[in-house]
């Protein structure tokens, strides 16, 4: 029954996005285990916005699996050296003999650039179900998200009749490991694939950036009900966390909170156990709240013009 009604849950998601821009596989033809990408929307995108210069570079490596362990490679390197989804999305990847290839336009400022516009229109989302991750075993994700072949996001999803938020949360630390005995899980490498992870069920979700087994640590990802925790009720046949897919997963929100509103930071911090200092990556994903905020002020902005004031009211 469990697993029933977490299939009509996990329908419902993709049926939306499905009708709402987003590519939609029910399962997980084509996807590249090892590499953690989605080929055919790699060189999609690329055969559509930079015929030429993706046709020089993919002559240059010899083959379709080259020019991907190319891309690997940009991605695996340290995200404080360029490396990482987040990195590689923004700025792209240098190939011998077609320079430097984009992997993403997200979305101009303005219409004037005919090309950025069209390279915008022809960004390719996609939702796929059911994802084999592991390189070790044949478990699966419910949805993983992708920008042009490349994860953004694992999702897990639980329905409230049979299961609670915190199954859902203790699946990611238990069975979503980035290490599978001894061998690396690509997909949920840390900020190296997937950017976020977000545990879903019918009435709260929450998400993280990092997997760390027993150590992950999830952040509420509510919208608060009466002054507080959690979410309000949804309506008659509707989930109360429809304003996730609805939303934040909104195709150009979506894009707009990758291109602009993520950020990767590396700073020096104590580490007690070792009487040392240490460098530690952290990757910021917006809380609902500060997307929704930096979202009115910008509308605000741009309604109002420039000069005035505004008041963010907040809770801890």
């Amino acid at each position: 029954m469990a697993d029933y009604n977490e299939v009509v849950f996990e329908s419902e998601i993709c049926a939306y996005l499905g009708a709402h821009g987003w590519l939609y596989s029910a399962d997980d033809s084509g996807y590249d285990r090892e590499r953690a990408l989605f080929p055919a929307d790699v060189f999609g995108w690329l055969e559509e916005t930079q015929p030429a210069a993706y046709g020089k570079a993919l002559k240059a490596a010899g083959s379709e699996a080259k020019f991907l362990d190319v891309l690997t490679t940009a991605l695996d390197k340290p995200l404080e050296h360029g490396g990482g989804t987040l990195n590689i999305l923004r700025n792209g990847v240098v190939y011998i003999g077609g320079g430097r290839l984009k992997l993403a336009q997200f979305r101009p400022e303005t219409s004037l650039n005919a090309t950025t516009v069209a390279q915008y229109a022809a960004m390719r989302v996609r939702v796929m179900r059911q994802v084999r991750f592991s390189t070790a075993d044949q478990r699966s994700l419910d949805l993983v998200f992708f920008v042009n072949g490349l994860p953004v996001a694992t999702v897990e999803l639980k329905t409230d009749f049979t299961q609670s938020l915190d199954e859902a949360i203790s699946q990611y630390r238990k069975d979503r490991r980035p290490v599978t005995n001894g061998r690396p899980e690509p997909l949920l490498s840390f900020g190296h694939r997937a950017l976020v992870h977000f545990a879903v069920s019918n009435d709260l979700a929450a998400m993280t950036t990092r997997l760390e087994g027993e150590k992950t640590h999830f952040l509420p990802f509510n919208i608060g009900h009466d002054s507080g925790a959690g979410n309000p009720p949804g309506a008659e046949g509707r989930s109360a966390t429809a304003y996730l897919w609805e939303r934040v997963w909104e195709k150009d929100t979506w894009l707009t909170i990758i291109g602009r509103l993520m950020i990767v930071e590396t700073r020096q911090e104590w580490d007690v156990a070792t009487g040392t200092s240490v460098r530690r990556t952290s990757m910021l994903f917006p809380r609902f709240h500060q997307w929704e905020a930096v979202t009115n002020i910008v509308d605000a902005v741009r309604e109002e013009g420039v000069g005035h004031r505004y008041l963010i009211e907040h809770s801890a």
